[in-house]
């Protein structure tokens, strides 16, 4: 197959699928990017911001199609005292250093070693991060009526019980826009995205990160730097690595490695935090039919949509 093939494929090969996954992953994506920009103390833009210009910049320049890369919990842990001690423009420093840091890593073609990862370490790494996951969502049961526990028996009985029935459409989508009309008809008291925190209403800018270029600079950057790029890199192969399980197809780590430099970099140049690869997007986009690139760059590309355009709905 020639390389413009294989290009066309990659994108094209499964365009309504795509489309139907990216809606699933946009909509998703929201509530998680606001919840990890405040987990790192900053801004839900941040987050936001940082999602739309990842997801769409890793689907150019990224290795695995199909994989979501937007900004992750992993990332926002390591955020938190460099946010607190030294501010945002620090923040947005340390991602372009560590995007440099992942794109040399990916040059030397240190990808290969993931071939050395043993297989009870991606079941373990995706176990725990099930249960990290499942454990971020508990605090959401505090204080909960009777109708929020209905609404989520109701979205689990929809995502587990139409793929028996039909495949035509993925069934979270189906379950996000039962369980919204439901909520809005009957006017059920339930909490809802606004209350975590308030969605950007303009385009995101370009700006230099407003930072002194001296050696002291480099000296705090630098540890949270390597951090980022190392916690960010093994997230993102042990990822593809998952979907290359999932899909039964190959990826190009070491792209994949210079890709998550390059989106980083980019997205702190937009204003928003570092991010990687999500394990849990990511399967919901390919279990959802998502297979090309076109997945990934639909989900950047709505996700800005709906804050932007539907914030008000959203």
């Amino acid at each position: 197959m020639s390389t413009k093939a294989n290009l066309r494929q990659e994108w094209f090969g499964n365009v309504r699928g795509d489309l139907l996954s990216g809606t699933v992953v946009a909509l998703a994506l929201i509530p998680e990017a606001i919840a990890f920009s405040l987990i790192a103390g900053v801004d839900p833009k941040l987050g936001l911001y940082a999602s739309f210009v990842i997801a769409v910049v890793i689907s150019f320049v990224g290795g695995r199609p199909a994989m979501i890369s937007a900004a992750t919990g992993a990332m926002a842990l390591l955020m938190v005292s460099l946010v607190k001690d030294h501010g945002i423009q620090y923040l947005f420093a340390a991602g372009i250093l560590a995007g440099a840091i992942q794109i040399v890593l990916g040059l030397l073609k240190l990808g290969r070693l993931m071939r050395f990862v043993p297989r009870p370490v991606m079941t373990g790494f995706v176990n725990a991060l099930a249960i990290l996951i499942f454990m971020a969502q508990l605090p959401q049961f505090e204080g909960a009526g009777p109708a929020m526990y209905l609404m989520v028996a109701a979205s689990l009985a929809i995502i587990y019980g139409l793929p028996k029935i039909t495949k035509i459409i993925p069934s979270p989508l189906v379950a996000i826009a039962t369980m919204t009309a439901v909520a809005i008809i009957f006017k059920i008291d339930v909490r809802r995205v606004g209350d975590m925190g308030a969605l950007p209403t303009a385009f995101p800018k370009v700006a230099i990160p407003n930072v002194p270029l001296t050696a002291e600079t480099f000296s705090i950057l630098l540890p949270y730097s390597i951090s980022l790029a190392l916690v960010g890199l093994v997230e993102s192969l042990l990822t593809a690595n998952l979907v290359d399980d999932m899909t039964d197809t190959h990826s190009d780590k070491n792209r994949e490695m210079r890709g998550q430099g390059i989106a980083n970099i980019v997205a702190a140049f937009f204003g928003g935090m570092a991010g990687c690869a999500m394990i849990g997007q990511t399967v919901i986009n390919v279990k959802s039919g998502g297979r090309g690139r076109l997945s990934t760059f639909a989900a950047g590309v709505l996700l800005l949509f709906f804050i932007l355009v539907l914030g008000q709905w959203v």
